[in-house]
């Protein structure tokens, strides 16, 4: 079953690029005392992710920013580099660019999503999310293949 409104955040841990190489991050801590917008993505780099999800939270991060939210975090099953490479090419260094190698996180929000007939494997679906103090207070999740109501246009008008 897949995480919903009001539930909160599983443990486990993602990763980011931090000064001197992978840092380890704890999701419990992370989202301790903080609002935060999360939308996850099939991968980095690839069409949509990359056209239009990922710019949008960039360029609409003072917006954000102006409405309370305290962090952005883009959540994708990648490995870290990938991550990292990602963010620098698409100016998002104001964004949490957030590892999940393993989809560990991913699965444990049920929000898994197999495309191994494309070869891509285990990846995650495309959302977006609020997460206020640890407990998810809005959830927009995608059906696959479509890129809607997760946009970064979309969640500001909503929050």
């Amino acid at each position: 079953m897949s995480i919903q409104m009001d539930d909160m955040m599983p443990y486990g841990q993602f990763q980011v690029m931090g000064e001197h190489g992978p840092e380890n991050v704890d999701v419990t801590e992370f989202f301790s005392g903080k609002r935060v917008i999360v939308f996850a993505v099939p991968g980095a780099f690839t069409p949509t992710c990359s056209i239009s999800h990922l710019p949008g939270f960039v360029v609409h991060y003072d917006a954000f920013k102006e409405k309370g939210i305290d962090e952005i975090m883009c959540l994708s099953v990648n490995d870290v580099f990938v991550m990292d490479a990602w963010g620098k090419a698409n100016n998002a260094e104001n964004l949490v660019m957030a590892a999940d190698g393993l989809a560990e996180l991913t699965t444990s929000l049920g929000l898994e999503l197999d495309i191994s007939t494309a070869k891509l494997g285990v990846r995650s679906r495309r959302y977006a999310m609020l997460v206020d103090n640890g407990i998810v207070s809005n959830l927009w999740l995608e059906e696959p293949g479509e890129y809607k109501i997760s946009s970064a246009e979309h969640v500001l008008s909503q929050i």
